[in-house]
């Protein structure tokens, strides 16, 4: 499952695993979309932007780990970044 609320992001991170013969079964836009849907698909790795609205991804991160303690989730943000 990929979230992040730029749907650009969504795609640049769901390229690499699909093209390596892996399924995303879910996008979210935003944490609180991530914590309800979770325990419905039981996704077996969660990428997790940090900057989001409704529900920012640390907070997703830990009441999803409240729902799975096992969860594999990978933070990444671009948080910060400056073009140059």
């Amino acid at each position: 499952m990929i979230v992040d609320d730029a749907a650009v992001m969504r795609l640049y991170v769901e390229e690499p695993f699909e093209k390596n013969g892996f399924e995303v079964i879910a996008e979210c836009a935003n944490g609180a979309d991530a914590v309800a849907r979770y325990p419905i698909l039981k996704p077996d790795l969660v990428t997790m932007d940090i900057t989001m609205p409704d529900m920012d991804g640390i907070t997703a991160v830990q009441e999803i780990l409240k729902l799975d303690s096992a969860a594999r989730i990978v933070m990444c943000s671009a948080m910060g970044q400056v073009d140059k």
